[in-house]
């Protein structure tokens, strides 16, 4: 690899860790091993082709253009949380993992789609962090980190609620903007 990609790619693996909170090599790997999976089968459920997944992880890719996806990671990271905490085997993961191919990506705003999956295969969900995660996405799929900031800093003296609500969805770690939105429910 030539100086030039180097440095892109180091770029890229930067713009990662501000949007998703790490690189997404080292994000796609634990999901890999967490779920016993191999890479086709995440492209799969995560709704991406091979090729595009193999670039986001190599960091020849540095975002994930389609929010349905980013909601699909969110979802399988939580999942892996359950499987590692032994809440959820691995034939449960299974079924899970088919229905958040077939299902996550909707809008989690709106009333049919607060609960998540039912039966053997349910992961209990967070409606408060779905809704963050939601938010944070649609926000990261128009605008990076460096402009979210930028925006937030021209419209704090004249509109301080709406800079925080950009820092804090648009920037800030998914439990960080869970705490804000829970604090502003009535």
């Amino acid at each position: 690899m030539d100086a030039v990609q180097q440095e892109s790619t180091e770029k890229a693996r930067e713009q990662q860790t501000t949007w998703y909170g790490e690189p997404l090599g080292t994000l796609f790997r634990r999901l890999i091993a967490d779920l016993g999976l191999n890479q086709a089968r995440l492209a799969g459920v995560l709704g991406l082709s091979a090729p595009m997944l193999s670039q986001l992880m190599s960091g020849q890719r540095a975002k994930i253009g389609n929010p349905a996806v980013v909601q699909r990671v969110r979802a399988l990271q939580d999942l892996a949380a359950e499987v590692r905490a032994g809440r959820v085997s691995a034939a449960e993961a299974t079924g899970a993992m088919d229905d958040i191919r077939r299902t996550a990506g909707g809008n989690v705003l709106s009333p049919a789609s607060t609960s998540t999956r039912s039966g053997p295969s349910a992961v209990p969900a967070n409606p408060s962090k779905r809704v963050v995660r939601e938010i944070q996405a649609l926000l990261r799929s128009v605008a990076d980190a460096t402009e979210i900031q930028s925006a937030a800093r021209v419209l704090g003296d004249s509109h301080p609620e709406l800079a925080e609500f950009l820092r804090v969805y648009g920037v800030a770690r998914t439990r960080e903007a869970v705490e804000h939105y829970e604090s502003h429910q009535g």
